[in-house]
């Protein structure tokens, strides 16, 4: 009996952001990576220490994206619900909505306010598709975070071949 009440409770079919993007990796009609935040930032010369340690909290930006075609409306709406409800589990807590680029953007984070884990972007437009990014650290103070804004270089071009992902 013990042993048929943890096989209930342990096969769940709640599914999660990371399933999700082990799932979308390959399936046709997505674009999905992992892209290196290296790539896309540095620190300035001439930093502190723990400008460079914040820098080093960022991971990688995990990314799924599905482009918005006449032929796929309905996989469209299915991609967009499912991550809807994806992002109805507790863990996900709201930073906030807002528009960007024709899209419907709601921003998450998981983890403690003063030691965020990931921070996702989720974004949808019946024009563009539907997607979700995934800033992944580890303990990432918010404070910090806005601190190394100051500090770092954006690669311009890197920045412009991901934006180019979410438009048309």
């Amino acid at each position: 009996m013990l042993l048929l009440v943890f096989l209930a409770t342990s096969c769940k079919n709640e599914k999660s952001l990371q399933k999700y993007l082990v799932e979308t990796s390959g399936k046709e009609g997505f674009i999905t990576g992992d892209i290196p935040v290296s790539s896309l930032i540095s620190a300035k010369a001439d930093v502190s220490e723990e400008i460079k340690e914040t820098i080093k909290s960022v991971q990688k930006i995990n990314v799924a994206f599905l482009q918005k075609t006449t032929e796929n409306q309905a996989l469209y709406e299915t991609e967009k619900n499912t991550l809807k409800n994806i992002f109805t589990n507790n863990n996900y807590k709201s930073l906030g909505k807002m528009k960007a680029q024709g899209m419907n953007v709601t921003l998450y984070f998981t983890g403690e306010t003063d030691a965020i884990d990931e921070i996702i972007a989720f974004g949808y437009s019946n024009e563009v598709g539907v997607g979700v990014a995934r800033l992944l650290g580890k303990n990432m103070s918010p404070a910090k975070m806005l601190e190394m804004m100051n500090y770092i270089n954006v690669n311009q071009e890197s920045m412009k071949d991901f934006g180019n992902i979410f438009s048309k």
